[in-house]
């Protein structure tokens, strides 16, 4: 999921409140350059109304039919597609590949339970780090909140958090493909503290990549809708607005005000937080300056290390734009490469 926050399972779950026949399809595994990733997904009602996308629009249509069919006999389908060049430019892409994806009728025969399809619903409302796995020979399911089953004895509890960390959907095991683990991670957010001019294009640059953005500066003049169009604003005081803002796993909080006023309050909350990143600006003496101001007022060395100061990649940056770049390479380093290798037993 990202800062459009993919809706199709709660779709799903509401049109099957209404009495409507439901099924789900899942793109599973890919090859070559396949329109839409595992994990995507495409829900699909009994009167043939769609929402979500299993491959862009290239093989929406079959898909829809065997999910049709699939409603009348309670039966899951795994289906297997090639997309021709032609198809995958037209959506975008510049050579095609080959997709297989899992049709499952919800609440019907061995389809999706429709108390499975509810758990999943509500520990996504909870911005719960989770995964819906399957077994595609039994079709066993459950619902796995990773953080709060980190400790739990379950053959699928450590393969489950990797692919949370990953953001990727796929197979527990490639040797023995049995469970697939769809992840559903809440959408990334960012918090920047401070409408400065860096906070313009950086602003965009997150939701580009996938955030959920919020703008936080009790400066009027600088946290205006004409500054930040289209951008989430709060002006209340920084460590209030990001209180109110809850920052978990999944935050990134970027402090730029270059003042310690309104930067060291919200820094004293991130502190308190499971954000992934912490960032702000200054010069290398600016940053020793918070330090030391930070320790005096008790704060432990480890809180001081979460902090990226200077902040940004060392990519020689001058203007706003490029210095935005620098910050942006970092989150997104310090969300993706840290969990490129599994976690140890």
């Amino acid at each position: 999921m990202t800062a459009t926050h993919d809706q199709v399972p709660e779709i799903a779950l509401e049109w099957v409140r209404s009495g409507r026949k439901v099924a789900l399809a899942t793109v599973i595994e890919t090859w070559g350059s396949a329109p839409r990733q595992p994990g995507a997904l495409l829900a699909i009602s009994g009167d043939g109304e769609l929402a979500g996308s299993v491959s862009g629009g290239c093989v929406e249509g079959a898909v829809a039919a065997e999910a049709l069919e699939a409603m009348e006999d309670g039966l899951c389908k795994l289906l297997k597609y090639g997309v021709s060049d032609d198809d995958a430019f037209a959506v975008g892409l510049a050579c095609g590949g080959t997709i297989r994806i899992l049709v499952e009728p919800v609440g019907l025969g061995e389809g999706l339970p429709l108390d499975t399809l509810t758990a999943l619903c509500e520990a996504r409302s909870k911005r719960e780090r989770t995964v819906l796995a399957i077994n595609l020979s039994t079709k066993d399911r459950q619902v796995i909140s990773v953080d709060s089953e980190a400790k739990l004895l379950n053959d699928l509890a450590k393969p489950s958090r990797n692919a949370c960390n990953s953001d990727k959907s796929g197979f527990a095991d490639r040797e023995n493909p049995e469970w697939f683990l769809a992840v559903h991670n809440p959408p990334l957010k960012m918090a920047i503290i401070g409408a400065a001019h860096i906070a313009q294009p950086l602003s965009i640059m997150a939701r580009m990549t996938g955030f959920d953005v919020t703008v936080i500066d009790p400066r009027e003049s600088f946290s205006s809708e004409a500054r930040f169009p289209d951008v989430t604003l709060s002006r209340d005081w920084p460590d209030d607005a990001l209180r109110a803002l809850s920052p978990d796993a999944r935050t990134a909080i970027v402090c730029l005000s270059h003042d310690p006023k309104i930067d060291d309050p919200a820094l004293k909350v991130a502190f308190d937080s499971p954000a992934f990143y912490i960032g702000a600006l200054g010069s290398t003496r600016t940053s020793a300056k918070r330090h030391d101001r930070l320790i005096a007022e008790g704060h432990a060395a480890d809180d001081l290390a979460r902090i990226a100061g200077p902040i940004g990649l060392d990519i020689g940056s001058k203007s706003p734009a490029e210095i935005a770049v620098s910050i942006m390479a970092q989150i997104v380093e310090r969300l993706r490469k840290p969990q490129t290798k599994p976690e140890s037993s």
